[in-house]
């Protein structure tokens, strides 16, 4: 089946932490803005989109306390939630959108994938995740990823 992420956005870490520990018995994001995908991981995947959108080096990136920070999990990994950085959120919500067809065709030939992928399903999914930024920073809220496995 493959592993599903799905982006959303929260006010807060322990607001985000909540949508994946749920006592309601609904599947994880429900209620929230989100954006669910297979294959894309925001700390692998996403790091080349990042450099490029931030201007900030992989290193920088990797060591910001909010790339792939851990707010959650639900069991043994059955489903967990982490945070995107800031920068990226807010480099995703100003950004032309017109661009993002540059970085998905440079994201696609980045050899980040295993079977190269689609730059129109890329820029699909970059376009409806700074539309999902874009609504963040107008609520003033970080963006996140849960994770099933």
């Amino acid at each position: 089946m493959g592993v599903l992420f799905g982006y959303y956005a929260a006010a807060d870490d322990q607001d985000a932490g909540r949508a994946v520990r749920r006592v309601d018995g609904e599947p994880g994001g429900s209620g929230y803005d989100q954006l669910v995908v297979k294959g894309i991981d925001p700390i692998v995947d996403l790091l080349t989109v990042e450099v490029v959108m931030t201007g900030r080096p992989a290193g920088v990136i990797t060591s910001d306390p909010r790339h792939g920070h851990l707010v959650a999990m639900v069991g043994d990994s059955e489903l967990f939630s982490v945070s995107l950085t800031d920068a990226f959120r807010d480099a995703l919500a100003s950004v032309d959108r017109e661009f993002l067809d540059d970085v998905a065709q440079g994201w696609a030939r980045s050899g980040r994938f295993s079977t190269p992928p689609d730059a129109d399903h890329l820029a699909d999914f970059l376009r409806r995740l700074a539309s999902l930024a874009e609504r963040a920073v107008a609520q003033e809220q970080g963006l996140y990823c849960w994770i099933c496995p």
